[in-house]
């Protein structure tokens, strides 16, 4: 739904005239205001395609009605046992509707016309999919979202189902208003407009100005016979979906995600639930940076008539603002990953960019529950997918509900390695959903991967949201701009789960990684809102150092500021190790005779003392360090020892990379910098600890 006033596309649907007595409303189209007025004249009634294609789907008596508020596929299925006529009918329209149009397709391809009837065909596809209604339209909504995957002359049509169906007519909704709010329209309404300024699969808006307050209102007004119809077609394409699972022999259980979705839109269908979904998402949500989140009117709501807040801007697909989709993906992110309660049906109809140049989300009727424990592993299998870790990534699969706990670990590691290795050696960055899924049909059959009915509108939210991305940038990625806000969470969240998942990512065998901190580190530095900011400088260390202070010195940087303290006091002690052999060798050298010393440093003191560089380095803000000392790796050590630690010394001695975290220090806020002070006591004293257990143990051996 899209409230901006905008004109309708040109009816698919026939009109008639009929004399109807007028005892509710006129309309003064001068002033467009609302009259009670009482009259006989001859009036168009607007009978829209799917009513004039579908129309007797409606046949339901008030009792089979009433019992299809919610969604059970046990009471669908009883009512229409006894309508076999309706469903063979039903089943002969959808079969010959689509078969023509393949059949066309078809014929197309055999006379090598394919292309000049491409536009031909796609405007067909739009005119079944709304003579078919709701169900169909909804499966439209999904794909015009795509850009990468539909072609333009397909993308251009379907993209028409997002907002701009043809409306039923005004008369009728009218009718239901006041049915359902039960007052006449003037007693509600100062003013409505004539006509719906959007029609959308569910339901059409008008503009309205609330008599009690004055407020500018969307009053959206629910399709007739909209329930009786997604019933029918959620039985048929439940049937279809078990028959296509037994003869395709899918692990997923298809039934299971048409029943998750189908929930969904019954929920969708109950607009007092969706008054209630955008009070929740408002309070969420609302306070978010430049998020704008319509207000409901719940005195003026009822399961058909929904009264919300007009808010009026442009569709976020048809302007260029990367900003604003850089706010759609921290606020996505915030809904899947903080909250666990998403928008589940972000179709560029429902996204708008305010004319103040806020986003706005529209229409709260499907919305998804993501649990915690499922949040926690959705996170961890992009921390392991980007470390490359696919052992873990098999693992976070089980937890997901994506393999069975019985598969074979060792064999599908293997196959998720061949199947990622390519798309993640890019980079974070350059990482997109058609990268992911490239080989991953063939991997998810052979170990019976099954999707769960969750998945699949989380899946669905995120690659929505990367299709609109993809009209402002066609490079973008969604899972590399959501990345840095995963990193910050994994860096400052309390969750033991999530420390637990920290902790291990860092020590691989007990070994420090610092190479897997830094990166997250970095990335974190690119989770930000503000305006000025979507694009950071590279070169400008003094920012980077500070906002690297400003996170590690804070609450939520506690955990890792325990790591990097640990880390300092290892590497100061193997410092303190290779400056005492260094003078040792050097006065040894100068004697005559003797044996050459011993060294005393092991593999570890070697990393250890890597390790210190490279956090002088990270805290210098320096993008890059110097040959000879980065190229160490914790499990190669071919150099000569003492070589190695020459290199060290002449690292550490150089008090130039230090300067800017000095120059930084002042322009922090004050009570970071007392946190700040604080710093040394701690390190001495963990150095102190770690150098008494080092006399210690060399005493006893």
């Amino acid at each position: 739904m899209i409230l901006t006033p905008a004109p309708l596309p040109p009816p698919l649907f026939s009109t008639t005239h009929h004399r109807v007595r007028q005892t509710t409303v006129y309309f003064n189209r001068k002033t467009n205001l609302l009259l009670p007025r009482t009259a006989v004249s001859v009036v168009v009634r607007d009978v829209d395609a799917f009513t004039e294609s579908s129309g007797y789907l409606f046949e339901l008596s008030s009792s089979e009605a009433e019992s299809l508020t919610d969604y059970n596929i046990s009471k669908i299925a009883s009512i229409y046992r006894k309508k076999p006529l309706i469903v063979l009918r039903r089943l002969l329209q959808i079969g010959n509707t689509l078969g023509k149009w393949l059949a066309f397709r078809y014929l197309d391809s055999i006379l090598e016309r394919s292309d000049l009837m491409f536009e031909v065909r796609a405007s067909q596809l739009r005119q079944i999919l709304v003579k078919l209604g709701p169900a169909y339209i909804k499966i439209a909504q999904a794909i015009s979202s795509r850009p990468d995957l539909i072609p333009p002359s397909y993308l251009n049509e379907l993209s028409l189902l997002q907002d701009r169906i043809s409306p039923f007519s005004t008369e009728v909704a009218f009718n239901t208003i006041e049915k359902e709010l039960g007052s006449p329209l003037d007693q509600i309404f100062s003013e409505i407009s004539p006509q719906p300024v959007a029609a959308a699969s569910l339901g059409q808006v008008y503009q309205a100005k609330l008599r009690s307050s004055g407020q500018i209102v969307a009053v959206k007004v629910q399709r007739p016979g909209v329930q009786a119809a997604i019933s029918l077609d959620i039985l048929i394409l439940r049937y279809l979906a078990g028959l296509i699972r037994r003869v395709g022999k899918f692990n997923t259980d298809l039934q299971a995600v048409v029943d998750e979705w189908a929930s969904s839109l019954f929920r969708e269908m109950d607009y007092v639930n969706e008054a209630k979904n955008g009070i929740k998402f408002k309070e969420l949500y609302g306070n978010l940076k430049d998020v704008l989140v319509p207000a409901m009117y719940v005195d003026n709501t009822t399961r058909k008539v929904l009264t919300m807040q007009w808010v009026e801007g442009q569709k976020l697909s048809e302007v260029k603002d990367l900003y604003l989709v850089e706010i759609g993906v921290y606020c996505s992110f915030n809904q899947l990953l903080e909250y666990g309660f998403y928008h589940a049906d972000p179709h560029p109809g429902n996204l708008l960019r305010t004319y103040d140049g806020k986003l706005a989300y529209l229409d709260f009727g499907m919305m998804g529950e993501f649990k915690q424990e499922l949040r926690d592993g959705f996170i961890q299998a992009c921390l392991h997918l980007v470390n490359k870790d696919y052992d873990a990534l098999a693992k976070d699969f089980v937890t997901l509900g994506l393999l069975p706990a019985t598969a074979d670990k060792d064999q599908v590691t293997k196959a998720l390695t061949g199947v990622f290795q390519n798309a993640v050696s890019k980079g974070v960055q350059n990482i997109s959903f058609g990268d992911l899924s490239g080989n991953l049909g063939t991997t998810m059959y052979k170990f019976k991967f099954q999707i769960p009915s969750y998945f699949s509108l989380v899946i669905r939210s995120l690659a929505v949201l990367e299709g609109i991305a993809i009209n402002n940038d066609p490079n973008y990625k969604v899972l590399g701009g959501t990345y840095p806000w995963i990193a910050r969470k994994v860096l400052t969240d309390t969750s033991p789960q999530l420390r637990s998942s920290l902790q291990a990512l860092l020590y691989e065998e007990g070994v420090f990684r610092i190479d897997r901190l830094e990166s997250l580190l970095s990335e974190s530095l690119r989770a930000r809102t503000e305006r000025a900011l979507v694009k950071v400088e590279d070169n400008n260390s003094n920012v980077i150092i500070k906002q690297i202070l400003s996170f590690t010195l804070t609450e939520k940087g506690a955990f890792v500021r325990e790591i990097l303290l640990q880390e300092f006091a290892k590497g100061l002690d193997a410092l303190g190790l290779a400056t005492f052999e260094s003078l040792t060798y050097a006065a040894s050298a100068n004697l005559p005779f003797g044996p050459s010393p011993r060294s005393s440093i092991s593999d570890e003191d070697m990393i250890n003392l890597r390790n210190l560089l490279r956090l002088l380095h990270l805290l210098s803000g320096s993008q890059k360090i110097e040959d000879g000392v980065g190229d160490f790796s914790p499990y190669t050590n071919k150099r000569v020892k003492s070589e190695e630690v020459y290199l060290a010394l002449n690292e550490v001695a150089s008090i130039q990379d230090i300067l800017p975290l000095l120059n930084v220090i002042p322009e922090l806020p004050t009570d970071l910098q007392q946190q700040l002070i604080r710093l040394p006591f701690d390190l001495v004293g963990k150095l102190v600890s770690r150098v008494a257990a080092r006399t210690i143990r060399r005493a006893l051996l």
